[in-house]
């Protein structure tokens, strides 16, 4: 039996030229926890699931039956299985990117490149790690850790729990029904969180972090607090406990529920945030700052404040401002206009202090009005 056992190992090695045929099959037994290692790099498609039987079976499909000029090596050496593409020098013209449908035991650790190409990952369990240098990244039902990264495509990572991050440089990410550590980044497009929580039901594991270059960002819950960010889009935090703070460059910010202290910035828009109830000793500061739109601040009435509000409006404004408050106010208004940051300003002063002025609530606009409300 030697001999055969020597020549199976060899054809296990061999590299496979892609001949005249558009599908190469291979299959090796396996056991969980080994590593798949894919390196594409003739571009091309990955979708990989995860099975119940200890089998990796790779399937590759070569497009329009353009073979020549592509080689495929197939392998296992130890407890790695290694999948390469790469150009014939001599016929590379001719070569196709492939696409690669693979079955693996649910746990199995993926490591992942192509240089150019969708990576679909479903029902795995292990060190998930990959880039594609463009392509779109379609995560499900994993578990471990991961970090992936598309130069240029959306993602999505749903159901599942994992920690680590996913990132693009440019388009949509979503994390939805996600348990973990886990974090979502992109350079250019929206960031969207959707009941993304720990292990134990109560947190995005510690600080959601999200930073855009451009797109809107959406929260469901940060449970130990959000810092976000973008270059030009609106962010929506539902919930956050402890702190949130938030910052665009061109977009609306709304905060419909904090536990804690808010700072938010835009260059240009709108800002909306409720406090909730004032429990314990927990901050209840809020500092928001808008350069052209309204401020709506809600907060307990009976939380204790020291109130600053500043309300400028330009000489080149199309209508009268105003600051609206449930709370009593002492208002003050400059009579003359004043030259600032290239415009002529007047402006609007509120304070007040309820209780012993322990929370500081600060609130400045510029061309827009605004409005602090009781939470009853």
């Amino acid at each position: 039996m030697k001999p055969l056992t020597v020549l199976v190992g060899i054809l296990l090695l061999i590299s496979i030229p892609l001949l005249s045929s558009d599908l190469v099959e291979k299959e090796f037994e396996v056991k969980p926890g080994e590593k798949l290692d894919v390196n594409l790099k003739t571009g091309g498609s990955i979708s990989i699931s995860g099975w119940a039987k200890n089998v990796v079976n790779i399937k590759v499909y070569l497009k329009n039956s353009q073979s020549e000029g592509c080689e495929i090596r197939i392998e296992k050496s130890g407890q790695v299985i290694e999948v390469e593409s790469e150009f014939d020098p001599f016929e590379h013209e001719n070569c196709r990117s492939p696409k690669l449908e693979i079955q693996v035991p649910h746990q199995f650790d993926l490591k992942l490149k192509t240089m150019g190409g969708d990576i679909t990952i479903n029902k795995v369990e292990g060190e998930i790690g990959g880039k594609t240098m463009g392509g779109s990244l379609k995560l499900s039902h994993l578990k471990g850790k991961i970090r992936m990264t598309t130069m240029g495509g959306k993602i999505s990572l749903t159901d599942s729990d994992i920690d680590g991050y996913v990132k693009t440089m440019g388009g949509r990410v979503l994390l939805e029904n996600v348990v973990g550590d886990i974090k979502g980044s992109s350079m250019g497009g929206n960031v969207v969180y959707r009941n993304v929580r720990s292990r134990n039901g109560e947190s995005t594991g510690k600080v959601v972090k999200i930073s855009t270059m451009g797109g809107s960002i959406k929260v469901d819950k940060a449970m130990e607090g959000a810092y976000v960010g973008t270059m030009g889009g609106d962010i929506r935090i539902k919930y956050a406990k402890k702190f949130a703070r938030a910052k665009t460059m061109g977009g609306d910010i709304t905060i419909d529920n904090i536990d804690g202290w808010v700072k938010a910035i835009t260059m240009g828009g709108d800002i909306e945030v409720t406090l909730t109830a004032d429990k314990k000793s927990r901050k209840r500061d809020a500092d928001l700052t808008s350069m052209g739109g309204d401020i709506t601040l809600t907060v307990p009435e009976d939380l204790s404040m020291n109130i600053y509000i500043e309300l400028a409006y330009t000489k080149s404004s199309w209508k009268k401002y105003r600051i609206s408050s449930d709370f009593k106010l002492e208002i003050e208004e400059t009579p003359n206009w004043e030259k600032k940051n290239g415009s002529y300003r007047k402006y609007i002063y509120g304070k007040a202090k309820t209780k012993d002025a322990k929370n500081t609530i600060k609130i400045k606009t510029v061309n827009g009005n605004i409005y602090l409300k009781k939470n009853k």
